[in-house]
């Protein structure tokens, strides 16, 4: 079982465990593709089918390099003619939307028994929705929560955006892996916090296993549902939902090893609907579960369900 590790010097040495700026950049080309047949509904409850947002604004954005899926009527042939490669031009989305990310990296995200540790899924997860919002036009900001102050990205449109945002992100990570606190301080002030980064309207997007939110977190975010649109990604690992008995081996952030026993774990009445995101839906919030082990091919999709909506 894996649990936090030391940084490493170069975060490719550790797949799974670090994360680095350049991965979560390049991540862009698979927030493009299209939705795949096995989308999940949101919160994986009942309901209406959600539709793709079809057409883009005529306010300008941005203009950046071509990418492999980017439409042809939108070369920009000024920018192209002036570099020599080809570039297209954005456009704003009819509506200004902000949203801000809301990364959990407090120290029980930093666990992991499939492919990756929680706080890396929940940071591929965010990039993936960051990089479909500026793509449509979308203002996009972040918050990394961890046991120490939060990372701060004011909301913001474009490349440029997404590029604080994945620095920022990787940046946070590294710091909260080189922590040794154990103990998770609550979101309530995380959410706070974001309360006073949004407009009236605007949206938060959680990603977060919800462990120790903190004992005021669902008054608060009930609460704050009234002013913010919220959704939830609530990341999972394989380890909690079916846990077979035995020993597992462990390590800690400051190199200490050892083996814990673990009873087997009680098989989900119902695999696609968790109690939690059951629970925060009937507070108003909506949200989704990301599978750990899934990785960035499950969650595009996903995160294109999740954007039609926001």
């Amino acid at each position: 079982m894996t649990a936090t590790a030391a940084p490493a010097s170069d975060p490719t040495d550790t797949p799974g465990i670090h994360l680095s700026g350049a991965g979560l950049m390049s991540l862009r080309h698979l927030a493009r593709r299209g939705v795949s047949p096995a989308t999940r509904t949101i919160a994986g409850l009942p309901g209406g089918i959600v539709t793709r947002k079809r057409g883009r604004g005529s306010e300008p954005d941005d203009v950046r390099p071509w990418s492999e899926g980017d439409d042809r009527r939108f070369i920009d042939r000024n920018a192209t003619a002036r570099t020599g490669e080809l570039h297209v031009r954005t456009h704003h989305d009819e509506r200004d939307r902000a949203v801000v990310l809301l990364a959990d990296f407090r120290p029980s995200m930093l666990f992991g028994t499939r492919r990756a540790l929680r706080s890396v899924a929940a940071a591929e997860a965010l990039a993936l929705l960051g990089w479909r919002i500026v793509g449509d036009g979308g203002r996009i900001g972040l918050i990394a929560a961890g046991a120490g102050e939060p990372a701060v990205v004011r909301p913001a449109g474009g490349e440029r955006a997404m590029t604080a945002v994945t620095g920022a992100l990787a940046h946070a990570h590294a710091e909260a892996l080189a922590r040794q606190s154990t103990s998770d301080p609550p979101l309530t002030d995380t959410l706070s916090l974001a309360r006073s980064l949004l407009p009236s309207g605007g949206h938060l997007v959680v990603a977060s296993a919800l462990d120790a939110p903190g004992p005021d977190f669902e008054s608060l975010i009930t609460a704050l549902a009234e002013r913010l649109s919220i959704r939830l990604l609530l990341v999972s690992d394989a380890f909690e939902r079916t846990r077979p008995a035995g020993l597992y081996p462990y390590a800690l952030p400051d190199g200490h090893r050892g083996t814990v026993q673990a009873r087997r774990g009680a098989p989900p009445a119902d695999d696609t609907v968790d109690p939690r995101l059951a629970r925060l839906h009937a507070c108003g919030i909506e949200g989704l579960r990301i599978d750990v082990e899934a990785g960035p091919e499950s969650y595009a999709p996903l995160m294109e369900r999740l954007d039609a909506v926001l």
